[in-house]
Protein backbone atom coordinates (compact mmCIF):
# COMPACT_ATOMS: atom_id res chain seq x y z
CA UNK A 1 0.00 0.00 0.00
CA UNK A 2 1.53 3.47 -0.92
CA UNK A 3 1.38 6.26 1.87
CA UNK A 4 -0.77 8.74 2.25
CA UNK A 5 0.50 12.71 1.71
CA UNK A 6 -0.31 15.31 4.38
CA UNK A 7 -0.44 18.76 3.02
CA UNK A 8 -0.85 21.86 5.12
CA UNK A 9 0.43 25.14 4.60
CA UNK A 10 1.25 27.87 7.71
CA UNK A 11 0.54 30.72 7.25
CA UNK A 12 3.43 33.66 8.26
CA UNK A 13 4.23 37.84 7.94
CA UNK A 14 7.81 37.10 7.90
CA UNK A 15 10.97 37.61 5.56
CA UNK A 16 11.98 33.81 4.21
CA UNK A 17 15.10 33.93 5.69
CA UNK A 18 13.49 33.94 9.34
CA UNK A 19 11.28 31.98 8.90
CA UNK A 20 13.65 29.40 7.93
CA UNK A 21 15.69 30.24 10.69
CA UNK A 22 12.90 29.70 13.09
CA UNK A 23 12.15 26.14 11.35
CA UNK A 24 15.61 25.44 11.90
CA UNK A 25 15.26 26.35 15.81
CA UNK A 26 12.31 24.37 15.68
CA UNK A 27 14.14 21.10 14.61
CA UNK A 28 16.41 21.72 17.25
CA UNK A 29 13.71 21.98 19.45
CA UNK A 30 11.82 18.85 17.94
CA UNK A 31 14.88 16.97 18.75
CA UNK A 32 15.41 17.98 22.59
CA UNK A 33 11.51 17.51 23.56
CA UNK A 34 10.77 14.53 21.67
CA UNK A 35 13.89 12.39 21.31
CA UNK A 36 12.90 9.60 22.34
CA UNK A 37 9.51 9.22 20.03
CA UNK A 38 11.17 10.95 17.01
CA UNK A 39 14.07 8.34 16.11
CA UNK A 40 16.79 9.43 13.42
CA UNK A 41 15.31 12.61 12.72
CA UNK A 42 17.01 14.00 10.04
CA UNK A 43 17.54 17.16 7.96
CA UNK A 44 19.09 19.10 4.79
CA UNK A 45 18.13 21.99 3.04
CA UNK A 46 18.51 22.98 -0.47
CA UNK A 47 17.67 27.06 -0.69
CA UNK A 48 14.21 27.19 0.75
CA UNK A 49 13.16 23.87 0.65
CA UNK A 50 13.63 21.02 3.71
CA UNK A 51 13.89 17.50 3.30
CA UNK A 52 12.98 15.32 5.89
CA UNK A 53 12.64 12.25 7.17
CA UNK A 54 12.18 10.61 11.03
CA UNK A 55 11.04 7.69 12.65
CA UNK A 56 7.89 7.55 14.79
CA UNK A 57 6.19 4.46 16.11
CA UNK A 58 8.57 2.28 14.05
CA UNK A 59 6.99 4.16 11.16
CA UNK A 60 9.33 6.36 8.67
CA UNK A 61 8.11 9.38 8.00
CA UNK A 62 9.46 11.59 5.00
CA UNK A 63 8.52 15.17 3.68
CA UNK A 64 9.33 18.61 2.48
CA UNK A 65 8.90 21.92 3.76
CA UNK A 66 9.00 24.78 1.32
CA UNK A 67 9.88 28.66 2.77
CA UNK A 68 7.49 30.49 0.44
CA UNK A 69 6.67 34.54 0.79
CA UNK A 70 3.57 34.01 2.73
CA UNK A 71 3.20 30.51 3.91
CA UNK A 72 5.56 27.21 4.84
CA UNK A 73 4.26 24.49 2.60
CA UNK A 74 4.53 21.01 3.99
CA UNK A 75 4.18 17.84 2.08
CA UNK A 76 4.77 14.52 4.20
CA UNK A 77 3.83 10.64 3.01
CA UNK A 78 2.77 8.90 6.01
CA UNK A 79 2.83 5.02 6.25
CA UNK A 80 -0.67 3.40 6.53
CA UNK A 81 -0.45 3.09 9.94
CA UNK A 82 0.21 6.77 10.94
CA UNK A 83 -2.04 7.80 7.80
CA UNK A 84 -5.02 6.65 10.57
CA UNK A 85 -4.02 9.08 12.72
CA UNK A 86 -3.54 12.01 9.61
CA UNK A 87 -6.46 14.45 11.22
CA UNK A 88 -4.36 14.57 14.47
CA UNK A 89 -1.08 14.85 13.57
CA UNK A 90 -2.41 17.72 10.97
CA UNK A 91 -3.80 19.73 13.46
CA UNK A 92 -0.91 19.39 15.82
CA UNK A 93 1.54 20.71 13.42
CA UNK A 94 -0.34 23.40 11.99
CA UNK A 95 -0.56 24.44 15.63
CA UNK A 96 2.93 24.12 16.51
CA UNK A 97 4.23 25.72 13.17
CA UNK A 98 1.63 28.65 13.57
CA UNK A 99 3.05 29.22 17.38
CA UNK A 100 6.86 28.81 15.89
CA UNK A 101 6.13 31.47 12.94
CA UNK A 102 4.03 33.88 14.59
CA UNK A 103 4.63 37.43 15.64
CA UNK A 104 7.51 37.05 18.51
CA UNK A 105 6.82 40.48 20.89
Amino acid sequence: MSPNTLTMSIPHQLSRAEAKRRLQEGIGQARRQHGALLSGLTESWEGDTLSFTFSAMGQTVSGQAFVEDQAVRVEMALPWMLAMLAGPLKHQIEQQGRQLLGHKP
